[in-house]
């Protein structure tokens, strides 16, 4: 419990960091989780037995692993399946190629840089996927450590503030519609909260609403691959373990299979299923105040995960092994970006408005 309860109270402030509006620029761009892993990284500079403490270090570790399963599974409320496929099917040619586009980047650059696979992984799914999120979901799959996570996310975390900084501006410096900027920032960018930041800045440059719901809707398309992405590294981990520890019995289906996905799955089916009922107290109260609060929840667990990983990292070791992770984002980047845009011009998005 102390080790849950240090990690609940960095994440609470790391929330409160990332409430705070200086001038324009608001510290949402960051978000709690970042916050949270750099805090405790910070924590961990200073003091490096913290973490290894005999009354936090299990709770340390709960948080790093449990948690962070639980934060993917309330995700799953977030989403409505009809929603996504009546207003986010139209975007779907951009999000298969885009993030088909970030997973064969991200392995062609493991070769060229002799990365580390799960480290390679992680940015792929990252940056192709809903950043933060999905690294928390494929994390437990590939079983990749504390180090990796922490590796992957402060990638992420770079071209997000990145993204939001610069894209709305050169979003419509070249001609983007606003229902081409939405689709945009929705396939580009790769974190949510960095999708609302750009978006929310495009709406004042175009200076027309509905870019930002247009653009989180296809973002929620895009959280969806999560699902299929989080499965095959399943199977594929799991045919490796035949493989390698089946003979001698040592292969388990159990301790492999992310059935935490499974939930996430359920959770979403739930959502759904409650926006075809018709309106009453119980279905307003679920919209209204339930699923709002398991969004925040969900990013409140994951900063709490991100809190216990950074205090088990060392950030001059990160920043010392830095160079070539951040090399494969960027490609991951630059090729997510170019892959929006033509398959944008290809199918005629690049220049709509939204009605």
């Amino acid at each position: 419990m102390p080790g849950i309860v240090l990690c609940a109270a960095i994440a609470a402030a790391a929330t409160l960091l990332s409430g705070i509006t200086v001038g324009s620029f608001s510290l949402e761009v960051v978000g709690a989780p970042v916050f949270a892993i750099l805090i405790g990284m910070l924590i961990t500079l200073v003091c490096p037995a913290l973490a290894s403490h005999a009354a936090l270090k299990d709770g340390i570790k709960f948080t790093s692993k449990k948690i962070l399963q639980w934060a993917v599974i309330i995700l799953g409320f977030s989403l409505n399946l009809g929603t996504i496929a009546s207003v986010g099917g139209k975007s779907l040619p951009v999000i298969v190629l885009t993030i088909s586009t970030s997973l064969i980047v991200a392995y062609l650059m493991m070769k060229v840089l002799h990365m580390d696979g799960k480290v390679s992984t992680l940015i792929g799914v990252g940056s192709s996927i809903c950043g933060g999120s999905a690294i928390a979901a494929t994390a437990p799959v590939i079983d990749a450590d504390d180090k990796e996570v922490a590796q992957s996310i402060s990638v992420i975390f770079l071209f997000n503030v990145l993204a939001a900084l610069i894209f709305p501006a050169f979003g419509h410096a070249i001609g983007l519609g606003s229902e081409g900027f939405a689709v945009f920032a929705g396939t580009a960018v790769n974190d949510t909260s960095s999708v609302t930041a750009a978006a929310s800045t495009a709406e004042s440059i175009y200076g027309t609403d509905g870019i930002l719901s247009a653009a989180v809707t296809v973002k929620l398309t895009r959280t969806l691959a999560i699902i299929p992405i989080t499965l095959v590294l399943a199977f594929y981990r799991t045919a490796k373990a035949k493989k390698s520890g089946g003979a001698n019995g040592s292969f388990s289906l159990k301790k492999i299979f992310p059935f935490f996905i499974l939930y996430f799955i359920l959770a979403s089916v739930i959502t759904t299923l409650m926006g075809l009922l018709p309106e009453n107290g119980v279905t307003v109260f679920y919209a209204n105040s339930f699923v709002p609060f398991m969004k925040w929840l969900a990013k409140f667990f994951i900063a709490m995960a991100m809190c216990a990983i950074g205090l088990n990292t060392n950030l001059v070791e990160l920043v010392k092994k830095g160079g070539k992770p951040i090399t494969m984002g960027a490609c991951c980047w630059i090729a997510i970006t170019a892959v929006s845009i033509g398959v944008q011009l290809l199918t005629g998005i690049f220049y709509t408005d939204l009605p």
